[in-house]
């Protein structure tokens, strides 16, 4: 059983930057996918970025591509998604997930854990 912790949310100004972190545990961690879904208020959740097990495969959501990076340290257990240039659009709650149930990872909502979520909040 996997175990998955979001840490660096937070409320930040218009054009400014975070770094999300997830850490893994309870599972071996290096062979899955890893991703990241958002879910707005009154909206449906949306993909925001995936990395394959070896980092040679990443993908983003049009809105977020050039600004956000996706990236992970195996030794660590630990993914990362840093967030640039922030608008107040992405806003929402950030879930780490892991193990994408499709082969195809683009746009993949569809996974086998999550994390409890964290906060993202960007103002005008």
């Amino acid at each position: 059983q996997v175990h998955l912790v979001e840490s660096g949310g937070g409320l930040v100004q218009a054009g400014g930057s975070l770094r999300l972190s997830c850490a893994a545990s309870g599972s071996p961690f290096d062979m899955y996918t890893k991703g990241w879904i958002r879910q707005a208020p009154g909206n449906e959740r949306e993909f925001v970025a995936a990395i394959s097990w070896s980092a040679r495969t990443v993908d983003y959501a049009e809105s977020v591509k050039g600004r956000f990076t996706i990236s992970r340290d195996n030794a660590k257990n630990t993914v990362y998604l840093q967030m640039n240039s922030l608008k107040p659009e992405d806003t929402a709650v950030y879930y780490c997930v892991l193990d994408c149930r499709h082969t195809v990872l683009t746009g993949c909502l569809s996974w086998n854990s999550w994390g409890q979520g964290t906060q993202v909040t960007v103002s005008s």
